[in-house]
């Protein structure tokens, strides 16, 4: 098949393929953030427990890191996956289990070519899901709230104390 890629040369793609050598390899951080991207949505499962450390830094400061309790493997052709997971309270693990291994396995292949062999899950809490978001405010979320609220409050303190305070002026001149 002849390819025209400008138009003073005519190449063919394919003999020129054969031409080329090297190879293309992805970091495990690459895969790992395919595997957390990929499982976001999925009903049921709110979220991947990173373990006690990383826990303790997200209880700290906000941290949007997909790559957090995802750990790979990652050969030249082939990719394995471990999770620890929190499902939702009244949701089948089974399910989301089989939703996990779908969509890690059509996402991996589609973005990278490497198959799916092994994928490992391991539901470490269940919640519900108004547990899980209060669970999710970081010290840093506590303090912003906290600032607001002194705002707030000073605001309103100071427009009080203003409305109190009279213009005796008219009083002195009588």
């Amino acid at each position: 098949m002849d390819t025209t890629w400008n138009t003073n040369t005519t190449t063919d793609k394919k003999a020129n393929q054969k031409d080329i050598k090297g190879q293309l390899s992805f970091d495990d951080k690459v895969i790992q953030k395919i595997v957390g991207y990929s499982i976001e949505k999925i009903d049921g499962l709110l979220g991947v427990d990173a373990g006690f450390i990383a826990n303790v830094k997200n209880k700290l400061v906000n941290s949007d890191d997909p790559t957090e309790g995802v750990s790979v493997e990652v050969g030249k052709e082939q990719v394995a996956v471990d999770l620890d997971i929190i499902t939702e309270y009244g949701k089948d693990a089974r399910d989301i289990y089989a939703d996990v291994k779908k969509i890690v396995s059509e996402q991996v292949a589609k973005m990278t070519g490497l198959d799916l062999v092994e994928m490992n899950v391991k539901v470490v809490d269940i919640q519900s899901s108004d547990e899980y978001d209060k669970n999710q405010t970081s010290l840093q979320d506590r303090a912003a709230d906290a600032g607001q609220t002194i705002k707030e409050k000073t605001s309103q303190g100071y427009e009080a104390a203003k409305d109190k305070v009279t213009d005796d002026d008219n009083e002195r001149v009588k």
